[in-house]
């Protein structure tokens, strides 16, 4: 589904206005073939407007993950635990559910999800003033360490380049025996 699709993306809120459109490779619904940042590299991903065919196969979530993670410098729990004392910033984009569930991490920046690209994206005016920042050192956490892969990849796509995620998530983090506080 591309970005006009969703009623609630408007093109002018987080457009890029600053003639760099091109080489950080932002994804634009304007053709079948687009060219999107993964990590530090950029590679070629199909923006579908048609089905697969044998001449461009699908791509699978694996293949996905796997080109995320490739420009990603990904972090033990505990490596995150001592980065956060040298002031990174943790992202928990676990849902509302999970984090009553399971509990929070002490100074977690809660993020939704839904709203993770327009809270990180420096050139969006709808960006959180400290997250959203060119030279943020962002951490990315999940319940189990996929969706933050993802999730830390598109945010590196915007020039965050420190961004990157917690291997294992929440759940890792937690087994660690690292802080948690519960919600009350």
């Amino acid at each position: 589904m591309s970005p006009q699709a969703d009623r609630g993306w408007n093109p002018s809120d987080c457009g890029r206005r600053d003639g760099r459109a091109a080489e950080r490779g932002e994804i634009f619904a304007s053709g079948a073939r687009q060219r999107v940042s993964v990590g530090a590299t950029v590679k070629e991903a199909a923006v579908r407007t048609s089905a697969p065919s044998e001449l461009d196969p699908p791509t699978s979530v694996e293949q996905l993950l796997a080109a995320a993670r490739a420009g990603l410098q990904r972090m033990e729990p505990a490596e995150a635990h001592a980065a956060i004392r040298e002031g990174a910033l943790l992202v928990d984009i676990r849902s509302d559910g999970q984090r009553a569930a399971d509990g929070e991490i002490p100074g977690a920046r809660v993020v939704p999800r839904n709203v993770l690209e327009w809270r990180l994206d420096p050139a969006c005016p709808n960006r959180d003033r400290e997250l959203g920042r060119l030279e943020a050192r962002i951490m990315l956490l999940c319940d189990e360490g996929y969706q933050s892969s993802l999730a830390a990849a598109t945010v590196r796509s915007f020039g965050v380049a420190a961004a990157t995620d917690v291997i294992g998530g929440f759940r890792a983090w937690r087994a660690a025996g690292l802080p948690v506080e519960r919600v009350p």
